[in-house]
């Protein structure tokens, strides 16, 4: 660093500690900012650090250094910004990939190679990122096993199994907004890293200093990266379609990818399976990481508004099913006619509700061919549906449904239990698993089931609304709602540990007006009933408060996201079976209630300051 410079950074540490003394910085980001201006590790950022502080920006610089960017259910993800430790760029993607080499490295010792898969999605800077893993990798000591066009989540975890790589890296942000990107990290299962390895990455990020990275043509041209997308786009799509079964497949479907990778996976394992009527929905084909023509540009199939102008198609062409997927397809969401009046009215369907339909059907079809046994089970989240559980109980089948939100405990969950019992898994969040080639959900999957459903219920004259009707009859009616509640930047991490810690302490008596009559709180592993007893709670740790209320089956879970700067409110309702009498009276009875509870919730984050 030259005179100047150092006179310049001086001058520069001056202005950042006369911010932060007027409230302009937090003391988080003058602490991180400080760091990043005198550190050598971070000498190539400290010309644009300075520009913005000659420039004023203390709002971009709070937000891009007031905390370190975690790890959490799906990885390291966030807003892209040049420079910034909460930010996503080459320095906090460079560290994840640094920080996992140095860990599988010191875990696996003497191994003799090491290997790790690599591929990446539609987003700005997805590539770029991916090829800047895949140096670090290589410079590592690692081969890298690259797919080499924008690809599938759930085929980064098929790639790793099959290459029997030692760890996995997939440059997404999901269904997340377009300023967004992330790296998921996976280990040697295909699954994403569970604990303890993933707080010991986390503490191998934390301590890299320098960032080694081999050039990525030339990693390419010495055999050190290797080019291996068709080879595995065909052994992918083997393997999905092995999970087929027969029956009728005379639909006309609809499909978009939402801007994302999903055609290199939906629109192969639809034809594999016999579905020659799939079109891909024109307006949504083009791979564009600004998601032009999704509202909002935010391509996320949990969101009905995803799917009124491809409900407009399939009105006007006669088609029975929409399908699509988010921007790395490993979701998948769904909408369909409800009566057979294909021109009328559509309605989409919830991820639990896709939950329990894929849940009977393959249930179903495995029982038809005695192809499943009281040993086998399925895997669910705690925060999804119990209807998946009241299913497989009358299939004579086990649940592991205590799991927290994240498919990689779902994945943990079928190598602990045994891949060969396992028979699909599935969290509220439009995530589903069928099929042991993978360890995290497959859009490409669900997509061909749900399919396969839809052809059968038209065979039979139905609708899959008339079939999912048939499901409350037998198994309850069940209605939930998530409510997202944004807390951006460190004032909304102060309140959200704040409401967090009020809801444990002080919860609401009366949510809808039903009594909140027990604290089920997974980060004490407490749990305390309406007259204050509190006992122990028998279950893994995480954070993730449950309110029980005075009807039966009726709770509300509250957990910030481990990925977005949000608190989630799941909301569950039910009904049980024997006391139904009008389905459609029930339906309304609940969606009041769910809205009832709804707004006492909204109050009571309101009152949080």
């Amino acid at each position: 660093m030259s005179r100047n410079q150092a006179l310049d950074v001086q001058a520069t540490l001056r202005q950042v500690s006369e911010a932060a003394a007027s409230g302009k910085l937090s003391p988080g980001a003058e602490t991180n900012i400080r760091g990043w201006l005198t550190e050598p590790r971070y000498s190539e950022y400290v010309a644009r650090i300075v520009e913005h502080v000659d420039q004023g920006k203390w709002k971009e610089l709070d937000d891009a250094f007031w905390t370190v960017i975690p790890f959490g259910t799906g990885g390291r993800r966030g807003r892209m910004y040049p420079i910034g430790c909460n930010a996503i760029n080459d320095r906090t993607i460079g560290e994840s990939a640094q920080g996992l080499a140095n860990y599988v490295k010191s875990y696996l010792g003497a191994k003799g190679s090491l290997s790790c898969a690599l591929a990446y999605d539609t987003r700005h800077n997805s590539r770029h990122f991916a090829e800047l893993c895949a140096g670090i990798m290589v410079a590592s000591g690692f081969k890298v096993y690259f797919l080499d066009d924008y690809r599938s989540t759930p085929e980064l975890s098929f790639l790793v199994r099959y290459k029997q790589c030692d760890c996995g890296i997939m440059v997404t942000a999901s269904h997340n907004p377009p300023s967004d990107n992330a790296v998921k990290v996976y280990w040697s299962t295909g699954g994403q890293v569970l604990p303890p390895h993933d707080q010991a990455i986390i503490d191998e990020v934390m301590r890299v200093q320098e960032i080694h990275q081999a050039p990525f043509d030339k990693a390419v041209s010495d055999g050190r990266v290797e080019i291996c997308t068709a080879e595995v786009d065909a052994a992918f799509i083997d393997k999905v379609r092995t999970q087929q079964f027969p029956g009728p497949r005379d639909v006309k479907i609809l499909y978009s990818p939402l801007h994302g990778v999903g055609a290199s996976a939906v629109c192969p394992a639809l034809a594999a399976d016999g579905f020659a009527n799939a079109e891909v929905f024109a307006p949504h084909a083009k791979p564009d990481g600004d998601f032009p023509n999704v509202p909002g540009h935010v391509s996320n199939p949990e969101n009905p508004k995803v799917f009124d102008s491809i409900i407009e198609q399939a009105k006007a062409t006669g088609v029975d099913l929409i399908l699509a997927t988010d921007p790395d397809c490993d979701r998948m969401g769904c909408a369909a006619p409800v009566t057979s009046d294909k021109s009328g009215q559509w309605k989409t369907f919830s991820g639990n509700q896709l939950g329990a339909l894929l849940t009977d059907f393959v249930l179903d079809r495995r029982s038809r061919a005695k192809t499943i046994s009281p040993e086998h089970y399925v895997v669910k989240t705690l925060v999804t549906t119990e209807m998946i559980r009241r299913i497989a109980d009358s299939y004579g089948i086990k649940t592991h449904g205590d799991l927290h939100v994240g498919f990689k405990y779902i994945g943990g969950q079928v190598d602990e239990s045994g891949p060969e019992r396992f028979v699909l898994g599935l969290e509220e969040s439009h995530g589903y698993l069928v099929g042991t080639y993978a360890r995290d959900k497959d859009g490409a999957v669900a997509c061909m089931l749900m399919a396969e459903l839809a052809a059968q219920v038209r065979s039979e004259f139905k609708t899959l609304h008339n079939k999912l009707d048939s499901l409350y009859w037998q198994h309850g009616y069940h209605a939930e709602h998530t409510v997202n509640l944004a807390m951006l930047g460190s004032e909304g991490m102060t309140r959200m540990r704040a409401m967090m810690a009020r809801l444990r302490q002080e919860p609401p008596r009366s949510l809808g007006g039903l009594e909140v009559v027990g604290v089920r709180d997974y980060g004490n592993l407490t749990r305390r009933d309406a007259q204050g007893k509190v006992t122990p709670l028998d279950a893994h740790r995480g954070e993730l408060v449950m309110l029980d209320l005075s009807e039966p089956g009726n709770y509300i879970g509250i957990r910030p996201s481990g990925t977005e700067p949000k608190v989630k409110f799941y909301l569950f309702t039910f009904v049980p079976a024997e006391q139904l009498a009008d389905l459609e009276q029930t339906k309304q009875d609940m969606a009041q209630r769910l809205a009832r509870i709804e707004a006492d919730l909204n109050a009571f984050a309101n009152s949080i300051e």
